[in-house]
């Protein structure tokens, strides 16, 4: 054996070198796109509130706050979580084409929507059960709202009944519905909310049937895994794994419900031009492009891949809002770029509140502005009307 050999043969181990691909390749930016670059990890410092720079440094905060089995309710996404990750792979397929010649103090970022003026793009999303997170909870969240100018929609499962949270503060508030089949007990629910001076309806259609399979890893942590459905006698246990009372809905759903309600229905869960169509012929009057965060279909699109499929065929007659993954104001500029007249914000929300309460959600949405501010003015842009489609290359796979 010669002596190169023998250097050689001393060196790394077939097992060794496995290992150090396998490393390099766990630590690839391709295969962790957008995604937190700092992940959560023993190695990291939790920062202060004051530290705060992004929307993504509020998750280990939230993290070390709430019991495992409501970080995992927030963080997980339907069997696999594919269309959960996809969501984020996606804003990497958009890049962003600079124009320069702005300044950040120039841009307004400003808009309107049904006839309301807000100082930004960037909606709260309805999430469910806010006082898990703290005990602020919706009342906190709409105070954060309102402090930022914007609109928060409130979760058909909220933790606070609509008027309580109409009480907490003065900013617009829309309400979300999970549509039942008594029509008599979705009447006495939206006119509770009308009265309490709800602005605009999101009924909620995309989740029909989810699997978390995040809950049932938690047994083996010590947690408490959510049962996939509530059994009582008005909802009883099916093949399906989610409540039988979202098993039924039908497009005629919004023929029954529009003369219960008389301010603006949207329509949330919409992943197709085709479903877009169908929502303009039974009278709503915007749409939601959702996958419920990747917690309704796995191995579905991202929102933004679809984003101009659902804007096409719309062709302007109604608002077409998005959400899904949005984390900063990058993000939320591209899909401007592609349609959407507004961003809403899930997840990040969720961090911000449950890290610190309302104040913590007020700077999530004061950050992601932040930087949407600065994103417009990188590629030239000084209002939102002025956001078109020439500002990105997309590369869907």
């Amino acid at each position: 054996m010669g002596s190169v050999e023998q250097q050689w043969r001393r060196g790394f181990s077939r097992r060794q070198a496995l290992c150090g691909l396998a490393s390099f390749l766990a630590a690839s930016p391709l295969l962790h796109a957008q995604r937190d670059p700092y992940p959560l990890g023993p190695h990291r410092r939790v920062l202060g509130f004051d530290e705060m720079r992004t929307a993504f440094d509020f998750e280990p905060v939230f993290h070390d706050n709430v019991p495992l089995a409501i970080y995992d309710y927030t963080a997980h996404g339907t069997d696999s979580e594919f269309t959960l990750y996809r969501n984020r792979d996606a804003f990497d397929w958009v890049e962003l084409v600079g124009g320069g010649g702005v300044t950040p103090a120039e841009v307004d970022t400003s808009t309107e929507l049904f006839g309301v003026r807000m100082d930004s793009p960037i909606m709260l999303a309805p999430t469910a059960r806010q006082r898990d997170l703290h005990p602020d909870g919706e009342l906190g969240m709409h105070r954060a709202a309102t402090n930022t100018a914007t609109t928060m929609i409130v979760s058909n499962v909220s933790s606070f009944p609509f008027p309580r949270i109409a009480e907490a503060a003065e900013g617009p508030l829309w309400f979300q519905r999970y549509a039942i089949r008594d029509l008599e007990g979705n009447r006495q629910v939206l006119d509770m909310a009308q009265e309490a001076g709800c602005q605009t309806v999101v009924v909620t259609i995309d989740q029909q049937a989810s699997y978390y399979e995040r809950d049932l890893h938690d047994r083996n942590l010590g947690g408490a895994p959510r049962r996939a459905s509530r059994r009582t006698p008005e909802n009883p246990p099916n093949p399906y794994r989610v409540g039988a009372g979202r098993l039924w809905y039908e497009w005629r759903l919004f023929d029954d419900l529009r003369p219960i309600i008389e301010v603006p229905m949207l329509a949330k869960g919409i992943l197709t031009g085709e479903g877009a169509r169908k929502c303009l012929d039974h009278g709503v009057d915007g749409i939601i492009v959702s996958n419920h965060g990747g917690r309704s279909l796995d191995y579905g699109p991202s929102t933004l891949e679809v984003l101009e499929e659902v804007v096409e065929a719309v062709g302007g007659r109604v608002p077409v809002l998005i959400d899904s993954g949005f984390r900063r104001g990058a993000d939320v500029l591209k899909a401007l770029a592609l349609g959407a007249d507004a961003v809403c914000l899930g997840r990040a929300s969720r961090w911000g509140l449950g890290a610190f309460g309302e104040p913590g959600a007020q700077k999530v949405i004061e950050i992601i502005n932040t930087e949407l501010v600065d994103a417009m003015a990188a590629v030239g842009r000084t209002t939102i009307a002025a956001i078109n489609r020439s500002i990105v290359r997309t590369n869907f796979p």
